[in-house]
């Protein structure tokens, strides 16, 4: 059952030039498992792109849509610069994600919607490392606690 509603998940993907790379292989093992995947771009390698257009357009793709669960995965060098850009938009909430046990908490505690991994040291590790943080922030459900909601709340209202 819970494979049903991760496959029916939307999952959009952005990168800058630093996070290219990564983000085809992304593409690639999501699509390869079922998930509704859409890349934001960029489309081709261009050294001279600039993240927050990508960051952008995921987070008018995230409030746009009428899926109840719709996330975004972008990447960057650091990740912090997808991270800054998406967070500036009202009801994103971009985590900088380097490890499993991150992203589990991130989900869990803050229901982020968008995961900024930083494709300077995760595309530089073997590929379980990467896979294990998707899957762990695409299976993580929101533990919807009062203080989580109210904080999250509360973030809405200062963006």
């Amino acid at each position: 059952m819970i494979t049903l509603i991760l496959e029916s998940m939307k999952i959009y993907l952005g990168s800058d030039h630093n996070g290219f790379h990564l983000k085809e292989k992304i593409f690639a093992y999501l699509s390869k498992r079922d998930y509704n995947v859409e890349d934001v771009g960029d489309e081709v390698l261009d050294p001279n792109d600039d993240f927050p257009e990508f960051a952008f357009k995921a987070a008018v793709k995230i409030l746009g849509s009428e899926e109840d669960d719709t996330r975004a995965i972008l990447l960057c060098g650091g990740g912090q610069g997808m991270s800054m850009a998406a967070n500036r938009i009202r009801g994103i909430r971009a985590a900088v994600i380097w490890d499993a046990y991150e992203a589990k908490m991130t989900r869990n505690d803050n229901d982020s919607n968008v995961l900024c991994l930083p494709s300077r040291i995760l595309d530089q590790e073997d590929d379980k490392q990467w896979q294990d943080i998707i899957d762990t922030w695409l299976r993580t459900p929101f533990a919807n606690a009062p203080r989580y909601v109210r904080r999250n709340k509360q973030l809405d209202e200062l963006a």
